[in-house]
């Protein structure tokens, strides 16, 4: 089974990163998905979602991708993300740095990798 966080993206909107940006949901305005939570800003953001929740749900279970590239679980800051192909990743930021910088490196090898190792059946 693939880890989950009980409250995905520290309760940011996900269909809001598809708008102008990501802002805090609202609790009372919530669906459940792959074992996590989402809070939305409004009930059409949760309609969205609800309708398409592969859409807005952030890659690797709202997991860093840079270190999913690498092979590794590792927690992400969700207001550091990037979207690519209409896919939402996240990345880590923290005492311990930056990795979205690294990703852009070499997001064309890193992007193949780290959907490798998220589906890897010894890791589903």
């Amino acid at each position: 089974m693939k880890p989950q966080h009980s409250v995905a993206l520290n309760g940011l909107d996900p269909v809001s990163y598809f708008q102008n940006g990501p802002v805090q949901g609202d609790v009372a305005i919530s669906s459940e998905h792959d074992g996590a939570n989402y809070y939305f800003a409004n009930e059409e953001n949760k309609g969205a979602f609800d309708a398409e929740p592969g859409k807005y749900a952030p890659q690797y279970g709202g997991f860093c991708a840079t270190a999913m590239s690498e092979g590794k679980l590792f927690g992400a800051d969700p207001t550091n993300f990037k979207i690519v192909d209409e896919r939402l990743f996240v990345f880590y930021r923290g005492v311990g740095g930056d990795t979205l910088p690294q990703w852009n490196e070499n997001e064309g090898e890193r992007l193949p990798a780290a959907d490798k190792f998220w589906s890897d059946e010894s890791y589903a």
